[in-house]
């Protein structure tokens, strides 16, 4: 399939046309994830039923032998659109295909996300019930993910997202399950929920438990630190002492206290968001902390697969070095680039003039992608780029084999009637 390929040095992305896939590409933009399932279970340890989402990736097919990380995103439905913006302007360079799915916390919310019973808080009674953390967790250990696992081609490589109680949630996760996720965002989180008592045991695991594999972003919403005085800002709330602080002094002083501890091999990161409420800031911090939690996975070296002079072996160690890092991270053998990339480079190098670079990005492609019709159907073009109408009849028919697809029939016709 023809592609014209636009690339930017400074991000080493690449724009795809495809001309066949157009409509689809049309369709696409509508709705970003073509592979949305609602779904529901009904779990033994809460006595009722739980609504998800799953997202498949775009390059999702039945029966393909990959594997992809997951990110689970607490009160899914109501930050749905939020995690859609950011995972489908940033897959590719930034992040890798994975499977996003959307955990329902629209019942039972308090009771589910906080990490002990209270009866108060802010001075008025709880009017909802509390401190079933770990109840809830047990559901996602048992239930949940095993499901998933079970249902779609997920590897053991997880992302837990929470917002506010979820972000409390999140932490808690992080503090007393860490088996269970890999990296956490906890955005706002509520972490001066029961007197700062998860806070508390936080600093106390910090300081003598390791974290290594672990990653955790943190953010604060700053536009209002102070419910009602103007004159608290992030250089004097410290020495605020009130009730109206406390939700902001909690983050900041387990932010503070978790970027000191460096023994413990926790990857920490976290940013105050100055001009955001608590409501606005999922946003960024949900971009902000993935690009940070998979910064690892960025290209490294863009400039040079972009650069003509790159001579051929040092893109193929370079592309071995990709490999190493994403295989070390995600425990699975991991292709140095997704298949939009690995084709992109293709067709970038064949446009450019440079045969040998294109070759070796296609043969790549169809390595890491042997069930892609749209891989073979790249070599067939190289191949007819060279004047090789053999080996481009070949693919072309490998193309047409994999998916029946008329289009790859009537470009067989057309260039055996050449």
């Amino acid at each position: 399939m023809k592609y014209y390929i636009y690339l930017s040095l400074l991000v080493g992305s690449i724009l795809v046309v495809n001309q066949h896939t157009i409509a689809q590409a049309s369709d696409s933009q509508t709705e970003q994830f073509q592979n949305r399932i609602v779904d529901s279970i009904f779990s033994e340890t809460l006595n009722e039923s739980r609504d998800f989402w799953v997202r498949l990736p775009d390059n999702y097919k039945p029966g393909n032998d990959e594997k992809y990380a997951v990110i689970y995103l607490m009160d899914g439905f109501s930050l749905e659109s939020t995690l859609e913006a950011v995972y489908s302007n940033y897959w590719g360079h930034y992040l890798p295909h994975m499977i996003l799915v959307g955990i329902s916390n629209r019942s039972n919310r308090t009771r589910d996300l906080t990490t002990s019973q209270v009866k108060m808080r802010r001075g008025s009674a709880m009017d909802s019930e509390t401190g079933g953390a770990e109840t809830f967790t047990k559901f996602m250990e048992e239930e949940l993910i095993p499901y998933i696992d079970s249902k779609y081609p997920t590897m053991a490589y997880r992302t837990l997202i929470g917002h506010s109680y979820a972000g409390l949630f999140t932490i808690n996760m992080l503090v007393n399950h860490k088996h269970l996720f890999q990296n956490y965002i906890a955005i706002d989180p509520s972490l001066d929920w029961d007197d700062q008592k998860l806070l508390k045991e936080a600093k106390e695991k910090l300081s003598k438990e390791s974290y290594e594999g672990k990653s955790l972003y943190v953010s604060l919403a700053a536009e209002q630190l102070h419910m009602w005085n103007e004159e608290i800002t992030m250089e004097n709330i410290m020495d605020d002492s009130s009730e109206f602080t406390l939700f902001a002094r909690s983050i900041i002083e387990f932010s503070n206290y978790a970027k000191s501890q460096k023994q413990n091999g926790l990857n920490f990161s976290w940013k105050v968001y100055h001009e955001d409420l608590h409501g606005t800031v999922p946003l960024p911090s949900i971009r902000d902390g993935l690009i940070f939690l998979f910064e690892w996975y960025q290209f490294k070296s863009p400039q040079k697969y972009n650069n003509p002079e790159t001579p051929l072996e040092e893109l193929v160690s370079l592309l071995k070095k990709q490999e190493q890092i994403y295989t070390e991270q995600f425990g699975v053998p991991t292709a140095p680039m997704i298949d939009e990339m690995l084709n992109g480079y293709g067709y970038m190098n064949m446009q450019m003039g440079q045969p040998e670079k294109a070759f070796m990005f296609f043969e790549m492609n169809i390595k890491y992608n042997p069930t892609s019709a749209n891989a073979y159907d790249s070599m067939a073009e190289y191949y007819e780029s060279q004047n090789d109408k053999e080996n481009a009849l070949k693919y072309l028919n490998k193309a047409y084999e994999i998916s029946g697809d008329d289009y790859y029939k009537e470009r067989i016709e057309a260039l055996n009637k050449k």
